[in-house]
């Protein structure tokens, strides 16, 4: 008889493969980062040498400000590309997330697929935890024990509703987590931080994430994986699958959250992920308000075929650290001055390109 741990392997499983094989990319909505240009430095008074990418982290200093997104683990599978993953973060000095840990939370022989501390010693991990679980009997206790099995340096808690809905069986009661998120903050001894799945927060909710004690928002805006999409090819009830269809184009454009929760919350560290396909979308991101820049399902396919996810990851930084240099920034600091990143659209509409 299938157990509940059975079934959330299952799902993850399940997950991998979709996110592989089949169109889930958001329909109809993108990023925003297209509507964004650094400003081009002809003269940049600095040698490509003099760009530096490191940065404080949950209070590690960091190579890079970027971050291997939450995704997988919970099936031997799942447990192999978060090694791989793992490997390749703590030799490009990237920061990692794990995903959604509560398969290990049910059932103790899955830990494993999340201890990825032994390939990656030095890195920020990131433990994963979904908020609708805290409804569903998930305290500040199973938290704590999900932070200490994968010895991270925070706690990541997700949140997805509408995933939920489409999700077969899913958890549809989001009642009263802000205050639970609260208690969660409160008892946990590492940094709590929230984010999306790929429909974004915008800025009241970050305010209220604030005010509960969150310590970073993962901002996941749309223009990457829609989850809704995902679900339709889990879906055997009809009306769900295509009512999916409607939701392609759902969500907030990452750009467009963190604008909004940059103005309201000027200190909150901001992770910015969601859609992010290269280093340029990496510095236009930090530009816009981001600390760090995460990527997910772009970095899936070498990491689950044992292709060369350390060469992808290179490719990244390289990316980033020729924007700065085109632009002109020795620092991530740069990357945020005045003037330094303009919205295409102005441009066009006064006809200055």
């Amino acid at each position: 008889m299938e157990t509940g741990s059975d079934r959330t392997s299952r799902r993850k499983a399940e997950h991998i493969r979709i996110c592989l094989e089949e169109a889930v990319q958001g329909r109809g909505v993108s990023t925003g980062l297209e509507n964004y240009r650094l400003r081009h430095a002809a003269f940049p008074e600095m040698a490509f040498s003099d760009v530096r990418i490191e940065t404080v982290f949950l209070g590690k200093t960091v190579r890079t400000p970027l971050l291997i997104s939450s995704m997988t683990g919970g099936t031997g599978e799942a447990g192999e590309v978060n090694r791989r993953f793992a490997e390749a973060a703590e030799a490009r000095g990237w920061a990692m997330g794990l995903g959604s840990m509560r398969a290990a939370l049910e059932k103790e022989e899955l830990a494993a697929t999340f201890r990825v501390r032994r390939e990656a010693p030095t890195i920020p991990i990131l433990a994963n935890i979904g908020g609708v679980q805290l409804n569903c009997g998930i305290g500040p206790d199973d938290c704590l024990r999900a932070v200490e099995m994968a010895e991270a340096d925070a706690l990541v808690i997700h949140m997805n509703a509408l995933q939920e809905v489409f999700q077969p069986g899913g958890d549809t009661d989001f009642r009263g987590l802000y205050k639970r998120v609260e208690e969660v903050c409160k008892r946990l001894p590492v940094p709590v931080g929230i984010k999306e799945v790929g429909w974004g927060i915008d800025g009241a909710a970050a305010r209220r994430l604030a005010e509960a004690g969150a310590a970073f928002i993962d901002v996941a805006g749309a223009g990457g994986t829609s989850w809704s999409q995902v679900e339709k090819f889990r879906q055997a009830d009809p009306l769900l699958r295509e009512a999916a269809e409607a939701f392609a184009d759902w969500g907030m454009p990452t750009a467009d959250c963190l604008l909004e929760i940059r103005r309201k919350l000027p200190d909150m560290p901001l992770i910015a992920s969601g859609g992010l396909r290269n280093g340029v979308d990496a510095a236009k991101a930090i530009a816009l308000g981001g600390d760090m820049a995460g990527f997910g399902r772009s970095l899936l396919k070498e990491a689950a075929t044992g292709g060369d996810v350390q060469g992808r990851l290179e490719r990244v930084e390289s990316e980033l650290r020729i924007a700065m240099f085109a632009s002109g920034a020795r620092e991530l600091r740069d990357l945020r001055a005045p003037g330094m990143i303009r919205d295409k659209r102005i441009w066009e509409s006064f006809g200055e390109e």
